[in-house]
């Protein structure tokens, strides 16, 4: 017999969510980790069973994402939108309007610029049209969102904004490598500290959050490894030992969403690692992996060291 929820289980239960970008990796996760705690949750993306985007991945989809948010126990409800076109976004949060008239949660993760991405490239030798696209899929996309569905947002007291990126305001404080990738996974820092500040004053949230080394779809294939065989590409990236499921983050922002004292971590920037210290989370496998930490304490013991001496992978996981 399957033992049913209680309310303790479904802590957003009646909640409304929209997670933007919600067809793979960590949106995809997210989306089912609100559903697992009870919420509502509109999935957008792309990449539906019908049409693909140009990242060609027909492997993952809006409408799969839906059934496991329904599976996880919640109630998923895909919904094809591109969040470049304004107009598509528009009907999307009338639609959430009119179906529920209230929207609690919005998870800003769109994304799709991997493709577009040179490390070690110099700004004035890559493309134009290819920067500005990446900027267009990882900043234009969170800005069109936050401006047509904040005010449904902001109705009742206690909405929360989630501004998905790569790296906190600390670790980003490095140069990421490439103009265009730094300026599209800064922004979304930048945003969830002004819309916090915009917030405060209607008892909303807004907060960044970033996963670690996270073994995406997209990323797994890149390796040419599986969830079941991750631990072959250790040896070509030790930081690989570290890598964590799209769970992991899930779990974290799904926890901060039912956290009733989350105005605490207004306009700050979270990472997996930090979020599942604080509220007793483990990845799928039961270890706590916190590839910003080490990455931290490395080039900690580099500047003082000189030498290098690396900090111990196993003590990050």
């Amino acid at each position: 017999m399957t033992k049913s929820k209680t309310k303790s289980d479904t802590p957003l239960a009646g909640r409304v969510a929209l997670v933007a970008g919600a067809t793979r990796g960590a949106g995809r996760a997210i989306a089912v980790q609100l559903g697992a705690a009870g919420a509502i949750v509109y999935v957008t993306g792309r990449t539906t069973r019908e049409r693909v985007s140009e990242l060609g991945r027909s492997t993952e989809t809006i409408e799969e994402t839906g059934e496991l948010v329904d599976a996880a126990g919640g109630r998923g409800i895909a919904v094809p939108t591109d969040h470049l076109v304004a107009d598509q976004v528009r009907s999307l949060v009338a639609r959430i309007d009119r179906d529920h008239g209230r929207l609690d949660i919005l998870v800003n993760d769109v994304w799709g610029g991997n493709p577009l991405l040179d490390f070690d490239t110099r700004m004035w030798d890559v493309e134009l049209d290819r920067g500005l696209r990446m900027i267009d899929l990882g900043t234009r996309t969170h800005i069109i969102t936050s401006s047509i569905a904040l005010p449904l947002l902001v109705r009742r007291p206690g909405g929360l904004v989630v501004e998905v990126t790569d790296g906190t305001a600390r670790t980003n404080q490095d140069f990421r490598e490439n103009f265009y990738y730094d300026l599209a996974k800064n922004t979304p820092i930048r945003m969830a500290f002004i819309l916090g500040e915009e917030l405060r004053g209607v008892g909303g949230t807004a907060v960044a959050v970033t996963p670690g080394f996270i073994r995406s779809e997209e990323m797994l294939d890149g390796f040419g490894l599986t969830e079941e065989t991750w631990r072959d590409g250790i040896a070509a990236q030790p930081h690989w030992a570290l890598s964590e499921s799209p769970t992991y983050l899930g779990r974290g922002v799904a926890a901060l969403a039912a956290d009733p004292e989350r105005d605490r971590w207004n306009g700050q920037s979270l990472d997996s690692g930090q979020l599942a210290r604080e509220y007793g989370l483990t990845d799928v496998d039961g270890s706590r992996p916190d590839v910003w930490g080490y990455i931290l304490a490395e080039k900690a013991a580099e500047a003082a060291t000189g030498a290098g001496e690396k900090p111990a992978l196993a003590d990050y996981r």
